[in-house]
C-alpha cells in the first residue's frame, strides 16, 4: 500500500484550518461547555482530553534539548467546534509554564492559539520557536529546513 503524502498533508491542513477557525481566546464565553480532564500520558508522549473515560482530543509532544516540542493537535470529529482545542492547549501551556520549561511549536494550531492568547508568548523558546510559531512572525524562505536541521542536531 502506497502512502499518499500529498493527500495526507492536504487532509492534515484542512483539519488544522478547521481547528484554527474555531480557536478562541481563553477566558471568553467561547470556551468549552464540556467538563473534561486533561491527563499527561508520558509513556506515549501526549496530553489527552478525557471525557467519560474516552480520549476526545490530544496534543502529542516530545522533549528535545530541555524543551517541550508541541507536535500536533487533534480533536475527535463529534467534539470539534466546541472549544475543546482552545481549552486543551491552554491547560497544556499552563502545565508547561508551571514546570518552568520552554516550548517549540510544530503545530500551527498551537501557534495560532498563542497569537490569540499573548499571555503564553513568553513560553516560546526564542532560539528554537518551531515552524508552528510562524503565525507569530513572518516565515522566510528555507525556514523549515533550518528548523529541521536544528531539531535533528538537538536529537543527536
Amino acid at each position: 500500500m502506497a502512502i499518499r503524502f500529498e493527500q495526507e498533508a492536504l487532509v492534515r491542513e484542512e483539519a488544522n484550518a478547521e481547528l484554527i477557525s474555531n480557536l478562541g481566546v481563553r477566558g471568553r464565553a467561547n470556551s468549552s461547555a464540556w467538563e473534561f480532564e486533561v491527563q499527561n500520558d508520558p509513556e506515549h508522549g501526549r496530553w489527552e482530553a478525557i471525557l467519560n473515560e474516552d480520549a476526545i482530543a490530544e496534543l502529542p509532544y516530545r522533549f528535545v534539548g530541555g524543551r517541550v516540542v508541541l507536535v500536533s493537535t487533534w480533536v475527535s470529529e463529534p467534539y470539534r467546534s466546541q472549544g475543546i482545542a482552545t481549552e486543551l492547549i491552554a491547560r497544556v501551556l499552563d502545565e508547561v509554564r508551571s514546570s518552568g520549561k520552554k516550548i517549540t511549536i510544530i503545530c500551527p494550531v498551537v501557534g495560532e492559539f498563542i497569537a490569540r492568547n499573548r499571555q503564553y508568548e513568553s513560553l516560546v523558546d526564542e532560539r528554537h520557536p518551531g515552524e508552528g510559531a510562524f503565525v507569530l512572525r513572518t516565515p522566510q524562505l528555507g525556514d523549515w529546513e533550518e528548523q529541521l536541521t536544528e531539531f535533528e542536531l538537538d536529537l543527536g
